[in-house]
């Protein structure tokens, strides 16, 4: 096993046997739901950069699978939403921190009368072979785990992830991401890369990884501040600013021009026609914003002759739009 993935596992060991708030990552958004409670346990050992839960990607019928467990907290929101046994699985190669989740469950089984730990299924193993068959999985989500992992590892994690989901499946994930150069010495240092902060890439490459394991559909959710890695505390020559982004990665057939990316533009047409139509199967009505991916937003402002505005990147994607 790689240096840098023996260091992440004994991190990961000792936060399971001593909880340890803000390890590695700012906190998670915490879902504020009737007759949800979270233990105050499961909340310490709250060890993500986002939140990999919404509501909209989720049916009852809905197979689970979560990568990194940490205490818990994402596995019990994701049965919130299904409630039925077996529903959620959660993967993790370190054994004290799967018996600290199960602790941790049962716990939540009562505090939560709605609530089963046996609604989810914890298993030994990781993001490089998961334990799993083929496309048996409709959601898999993973919080600031991927970033730990080395180009020729995160390429295997993904490609895990593409495997085990069915088709139109979604792959949600939360991971720091930063434009600025990073250091090699800070990219190769173990301890770094464990505690979620020089693992960070570029969010072009990171999408490119997505869509090189087949992804035909990405969706930018949210993108927000994270760290500073600064000269004084790191061997840096200058600042390097890192952000949290949640992105969802939809196992879509790949279009024959390239994938769809949303990053969160809109197009509005304000010409004198009532609407816009480019043939290509978008209808702009006047003054309306229409979310579109990036490959749409380039084609309706080329065919808009000057009529068509098309918004920045807001990097907050929500659904309703249209490619």
């Amino acid at each position: 096993m790689d240096n840098y993935l023996k260091t992440a596992e004994k991190i990961y060991k000792e936060a399971a046997e001593s909880p340890q708030v803000g390890l590695c990552c700012t906190s998670s958004p915490i879902w504020k739901l009737p007759e949800l409670s979270i233990p105050s346990k499961m909340l310490a050992m709250n060890y993500g950069c986002g939140s990999t839960v919404h509501p909209r990607d989720l049916s009852p019928d809905s197979k689970v699978l979560y990568v990194g467990v940490g205490g818990g907290m994402e596995l019990l929101q994701f049965a919130y939403f299904s409630r039925r046994m077996g529903a959620v699985i959660g993967v993790d190669p370190v054994v004290e921190m799967l018996d600290a989740c199960g602790r941790n469950l049962k716990e939540a089984e009562l505090e939560n009368e709605w609530f089963d730990k046996d609604f989810i299924e914890l298993k030994n193993g990781n993001a490089l072979q998961l334990p799993l068959e083929n496309e048996s999985i409709d959601v898999a989500a993973q919080n600031c785990l991927f970033n730990i992992f080395e180009e020729k590892e995160l390429k295997t994690a993904i490609s895990e992830m593409y495997r085990v989901l069915k088709p139109f499946g979604r792959l949600i994930l939360s991971d720091p991401v930063s434009d600025d150069h990073i250091d090699p010495a800070l990219q190769n240092d173990p301890k770094l890369r464990a505690l979620c902060l020089s693992g960070a890439m570029p969010l072009k490459d990171y999408i490119g990884m997505l869509t090189d394991a087949g992804f035909g559909t990405i969706e930018i959710r949210a993108k927000r501040p994270y760290r500073i890695l600064d000269p004084k505390h790191y061997k840096t020559a200058k600042n390097v600013y890192i952000e949290s982004v949640e992105v969802c990665a939809i196992k879509d057939p790949m279009p024959k021009d390239g994938p769809c990316i949303f990053t969160g533009k809109s197009a509005i047409y304000f010409g004198q026609d009532e609407a816009f139509d480019d043939g290509q199967g978008h209808v702009l009505l006047q003054n309306q914003p229409l979310a579109v991916c990036d490959k749409t937003a380039r084609a309706l402002e080329r065919a808009g002759n000057g009529q068509i505005f098309i918004s920045p990147s807001t990097y907050f994607y929500d659904g309703g739009g249209c490619c």
